[in-house]
């Protein structure tokens, strides 16, 4: 196959970095068999995600960046990674959404990508500390004008992190005086010792106050996430209501999961009662 033109540079690239964390590196030839696209291509896409900071490269490929807790990846660099979950992530937790509910929206990626699925949900109150997730439905009222039953959103103040987040004191005490139906959660990194962390402090305060105003907690984050652990936590497993995730996390992960977090929500698979309908024995079959 020559130059494979279905995939958008983004979308290979994400590709790549998928496979570089599962298999802890992979060679140039490898990925132009695998993509289909010309060494030269492979190279490029290499270049621009060493300079984003998510993998390294080494002579003929490439392994994965070895990440202080500290290390905070920009809104950019991680809006190109695993685009598919995401899209899956933000349709399935859209769906939770009632209209006329009071949200709240952290910063992240994937909450970015959720907002814009919320954009026809009717009469929501939207807090969020996200500029990214404001300039959503923001920019949806200035393309169809103010029509009936489009959002109310209230942008906290504060101080602007690398991922678009405001945060800080300014931040804590708007979020403080409120009160959220749900609150949609962006994480750095989920585990069984750490629960939810950030590499940021001020914004692990910021997100401890939003866990505190919510009457449900929603995290919305894909298999990468999983055993990733920031300089600070700020909730742990047993305060999370639903986890939304993809099919990419391990079977062992969503047992150890399930222990913890009242409801686990894997986007792309089939609700449980419906493989339990079709797993159930067929009595006229047997009859």
């Amino acid at each position: 196959m020559s130059e494979n033109q279905n995939l958008l540079a983004e979308q290979r690239r994400a590709l790549i970095v998928d496979e570089v964390r599962r298999r802890g590196g992979v060679r140039v030839n490898e990925l132009t068999r695998k993509l289909g696209v010309s060494d030269m291509t492979v190279r490029r896409d290499l270049d621009a995600l060493a300079r984003q900071g998510v993998l390294e490269k080494v002579h003929g490929g490439a392994v994965p960046v070895v990440e202080a807790s500290t290390h905070e990846p920009g809104f950019e660099a991680k809006s190109g990674l695993e685009l598919t979950a995401k899209e899956d992530i933000a349709r399935a937790a859209a769906e939770l959404v009632a209209p006329g509910s009071a949200i709240a929206l952290s910063g992240g990626t994937t909450t970015y990508a959720l907002a814009q699925h919320l954009l026809d949900v009717p009469d929501l109150t939207v807090v969020t500390n996200s500029v990214r997730v404001a300039d959503v439905f923001h920019a949806a009222q200035r393309t169809s004008g103010q029509r009936q039953g489009a959002a109310t959103v209230v942008l906290t103040g504060g101080v602007r992190t690398p991922s678009d987040s405001l945060v800080g004191p300014v931040a804590d005490q708007a979020i403080a005086s409120l009160h959220f139906d749900l609150l949609f959660l962006g994480v750095h990194g989920i585990s069984l010792e750490a629960g939810l962390s950030t590499p940021n402090l001020a914004e692990a305060e910021t997100n401890r106050r939003l866990v505190q105003s919510a009457r449900r907690v929603v995290v919305v984050a894909d298999h990468t996430k999983w055993g990733t652990v920031g300089l600070s936590s700020f909730a742990k497993l047993d305060q999370v209501d639903t986890w939304v995730t993809d099919t990419g996390l391990p079977e062992q992960a969503r047992a150890e999961v399930s222990e913890h977090v009242r409801q686990l929500v894997v986007a792309g698979e089939p609700e449980a009662a419906d493989r339990d309908a079709d797993e159930a024995p067929d009595d006229d079959a047997e009859s």
